[in-house]
Order: C-alpha cells, then sequence, then structure tokens
C-alpha cells in the first residue's frame, strides 16, 4: 500500500486514531537539523527516528490516510523574518476538525476535533503565538494542502528530501487572521505565559526534566 514496505505499514497501521499517531509523535526526538536543513519524507522519518514540525505533520498525515482520512496539512503563518511557520496535519472526526503536530514546545500542540472549519482551528493557536518579548506574531493560515497531488513525486516514501511540499505550501493562497487595526492593538503575552513558552520537550536528543525551565 502505497509504496510502503511491510514494517513500515505495521508501524503505522498501530496509529489506529489521531490521539494515537500524536502520542506516537510525542515520543520522536526533535529534529534540530544539526547537519543542515533537512525535509524528510515519512520514511525518512521512520529511519531517523526524528522529525521537525513539518516532517512530523507530513508523517502524521500518512499515519491518518491509512486509516481513511485525507493527507491534509495547513501553514500557519508568522511575520516574515521574526519567527516560524508552524505546519499542522487536519484531520475530521463527526464533522469537526482537529490537529496533530510536531513541535519541541509547551505550546502549539494537538487541537481536539472539535473545530468547525479550519479557521477555528488556526485561530485556536494565535495566543499561544509569541517571541520571548511576548509580541503575538500569527499573521495568517493556509487553506489545507491535499499532500496526494504529490503521490506520483513519491513524496511518502522517497529517500530525498521533499522540498517541494514546504515550496508549494508557502506558495498557496494563505487568509489573513487580522486586520491592521487588530494588529495595533494587540497586547503582549502575560510574563508566566512567556515563561510557559520556554518550556522545551526534547534538549539534547533526551526527554526534559519539565520542571526545569530553559533559560
Amino acid at each position: 500500500m502505497y509504496h510502503l514496505i511491510t514494517s513500515e505499514l505495521r508501524q503505522l497501521k498501530k496509529l489506529s486514531t489521531p490521539a494515537k499517531i500524536q502520542d506516537w509523535l510525542n515520543t520522536l526526538p526533535f529534529n534540530f537539523e544539526l547537519g543542515g536543513d533537512t525535509c524528510q519524507s515519512p520514511r525518512q522519518v521512520l529511519a531517523s527516528g526524528t522529525a521537525h514540525c513539518l516532517e512530523g505533520a507530513m508523517i502524521a498525515t500518512l499515519a491518518l490516510r491509512l486509516q481513511g482520512h485525507k493527507p491534509l496539512i495547513m501553514d500557519l503563518k508568522s511575520i516574515n523574518g521574526i519567527d516560524d511557520d508552524h505546519v499542522v496535519a487536519l484531520f475530521r472526526m463527526s464533522g469537526r476538525w482537529g490537529g496533530i503536530t510536531k513541535t519541541n514546545h509547551g505550546v502549539l500542540r494537538y487541537r481536539e476535533p472539535i473545530y468547525l472549519n479550519p479557521r477555528e482551528l488556526a485561530v485556536s493557536f494565535f495566543h499561544e503565538y509569541f517571541l520571548h518579548s511576548g509580541r503575538k506574531t500569527l499573521r495568517s493560515y493556509s487553506r489545507p494542502l491535499d499532500l496526494s497531488c504529490f503521490d506520483s513525486r513519491g513524496w511518502m516514501t522517497t529517500a530525498d528530501d521533499v522540498w517541494y511540499v514546504p515550496q508549494t505550501l508557502d506558495r498557496i493562497k494563505h487568509f489573513p487572521l487580522l486586520t491592521k487595526g487588530m494588529i495595533k492593538t494587540l497586547r503582549l503575552a502575560d510574563p508566566v505565559e512567556i515563561a510557559m513558552g520556554k518550556i522545551v520537550e526534547w534538549h539534547n536528543g533526551k526527554k526534559s526534566n519539565f520542571t526545569k525551565m530553559k533559560k
């Protein structure tokens, strides 16, 4: 199926619900790209045992696909050059939208399938998306991108990085979350929120002690 080998299918089919996919994704050490930028295919993620946010979203969509979902991802775009974008794997249950994410922070994580549409889901990330200064930086979200459009290019199983995925994701239509007037009146995140935002899940390839915050 989808040119996956038996061991890959066996591993991914065990992830029979979005919650199980998220739980498994959380066990993968975060890919800090210490050897240079990567955009690993799902097969590469399974081989390396690491993933960053886009890589995690792609393998999550593959696991969802094996359960009958469409392989959809959505881009959350921040202020260009100031903060990083974030990518969410989308799924629907009982007509509501949820999201699976790979992040190293204590925020921007799993979303239960309770949202009416992708915009509602994107808005749910807004107050968590800020710099250490407290400045809130989330500005837009993309239309869902169906990764099946890349099936002919072998995005699920190629041994090469799949840079065409983020390139396409960056080019497709994005919808603004805020007006200029809203942006002018934004309040900084509270100091306690900033402190919580500094909690990391992975440090030096090991699970962090959550009682100690990264300075």
